[in-house]
């Protein structure tokens, strides 16, 4: 017998315009033309072999991958990616679930990041109608579109729509012959249970130009997500699906892998990400390793930049460090020293380091 489950149905939402945010985009962004703090002899020494790398991976079209947790697009550096993005510096980047959400939230409202404690302790943290509902119904419609996590949200924020499907056609799309017969009905139950119209849906996003998985699609540059379930707010909303996040993010996750088969000779970034990033680059690479030596091949060139706040003193190039120095508790770091290639770890703010990244490319140091 089934152990009982919670009724989500039961949550009263709030609209997304009652909320307090913390942070507005318009007065907060960050500009690639601001001015930068400079960072230590030995950080930009990094950043130099960085650029480098960058330059001459890209002349060579191997991968080029910039992850980072939901701090680089909280703390408004959107502008700065999609700069290097249209620039043609990086060709994958992604993110965690909460990243997407900040994102989404900054194009569509301007405004992003919610009081935890002070909602938490009247039980509306999380419990907004608009981020729930938007963000699951583009999953929802993603999923049966055989799109990814990222692209999904990218492509409603892009065109400031939502292209529903008719009864109709998902009513013919469930059935044994069709490939997408589960995510239509998923979509199909969903747009009966809540009473969602088919057609086209218009969803403004007047604060767009600050949106990076806008951006990514409309360059046709792979975002990717990389969520937990559980923990973003938009599973708080009950027409949270469970197996669209999953065909979505499964779709990413095999992006992701995609990237990094051509990374020998390429260079992957992390930035703030202490458990996404290592963790799926860790089976992502082995996987694709697995087959490259099949072929008499190997994925073993890559340059790892990992940039965060910690302090580390440890040279990451000489593996782990023994158990008595402090930065063996680098769980992230251990993770990458074990997988081959060129590690470097660079601690500076992720402002400073995209900035100083970005004027080492254009030429300017």
């Amino acid at each position: 017998m089934p152990f009982e489950q919670f009724d989500r149905k039961k949550v009263k939402l709030k609209p997304l315009s009652e909320r307090h945010n913390k942070v507005e985009i318009e007065s907060t962004h960050v500009k690639p033309t601001d001015a930068v703090d400079d960072l230590s002899p030995m950080a930009q020494e990094i950043v130099g072999e960085l650029s480098e790398r960058l330059r001459i991976s890209r002349e060579k079209s191997k991968s080029r991958m910039l992850v980072f947790g939901a701090h680089a697009i909280k703390n408004g550096l959107a502008p700065v990616i999609i700069k290097l993005l249209e620039t043609g510096w990086f060709t994958h980047i992604a993110t965690n679930g909460a990243g997407i959400i900040h994102d989404w939230e900054f194009a569509f409202q301007g405004k992003s990041s919610e009081e935890v404690k002070e909602n938490m302790k009247t039980g509306s943290f999380g419990t907004w109608e608009e981020t729930g509902y938007y963000l699951n119904l583009a999953l929802l419609v993603g999923a049966y579109r055989g799109l990814g996590y990222g692209e999904s949200v990218g492509a409603m924020v892009e065109n400031e729509q939502l292209d529903v499907p008719s009864r109709e056609e998902l009513h013919a799309a469930i059935s044994p012959e069709s490939e997408h017969a589960g995510a239509a009905s998923d979509l199909l139950n969903a747009l009966n249970t809540f009473d969602i119209p088919s057609g086209v849906m218009e969803i403004p996003h007047p604060y767009k130009e600050y949106g990076l998985q806008a951006a990514a699609y409309r360059l046709g540059i792979p975002f990717t997500s990389h969520p937990m379930f559980g923990h973003d707010i938009h599973y708080v909303h009950p027409l949270n699906t469970g197996s669209a996040v999953g065909r979505t993010a499964e779709r990413d996750f095999l992006q992701f892998a995609h990237s990094v088969s051509n990374l020998n000779g390429g260079a992957y970034v992390s930035i703030g990400s202490a458990v996404m990033s290592p963790m799926v680059f860790e089976k992502s690479l082995s996987m694709t390793r697995n087959v490259a030596q099949q072929h008499g091949g190997d994925i073993d060139g890559q340059l790892m930049v990992i940039v965060d706040l910690a302090k580390s003193h440890w040279d990451w190039t000489q593996g782990e460090p023994p158990e008595d120095n402090p930065d063996y508790y680098m769980r992230y770091n251990k993770t990458f020293s074990r997988m081959g290639g060129t590690l470097r770890y660079l601690s500076a703010d992720n402002r400073d380091f995209l900035l100083t990244l970005l004027n080492f490319l254009e030429g300017s140091k």
